[in-house]
């Protein structure tokens, strides 16, 4: 069943942030991923305006998703954005209606 990693940021120094993001696609693309929006348009509907740059991305499984986050490569990635070039939230959620 596939998973979506679903990210949304606050962008602190675009600069160093970008170091970043220009990794990431071939480590999610080597991991099945497949990305369905990566800083595009967006509109907040409801919530806090804290962040705003969203992504989603589609993994064949949420253990391929899981297996992404936690791989060298995206951990030495992340290295460059962790030092305070953003805020990110990132969650992997399985795709389908679980609702009982």
């Amino acid at each position: 069943m596939p998973a979506y990693w679903v990210a949304r940021a606050a962008v602190k120094d675009a600069a160093q942030y970008k170091r970043y993001t220009d990794r990431v696609p071939a480590i999610v693309a080597a991991h099945g991923g497949r990305v369905l929006a990566r800083g595009g348009r967006f509109q907040i509907m409801e919530g806090p305006a804290d962040f705003h740059r969203f992504v989603v991305i589609e993994f064949p499984s949420l253990e391929a998703g899981v297996a992404c986050f936690e791989s060298a490569d995206y951990a030495d990635a992340a290295r460059a954005r962790r030092g305070g070039a953003g805020i990110v939230e990132i969650v992997v959620v399985e795709g389908g209606d679980a609702t009982l």
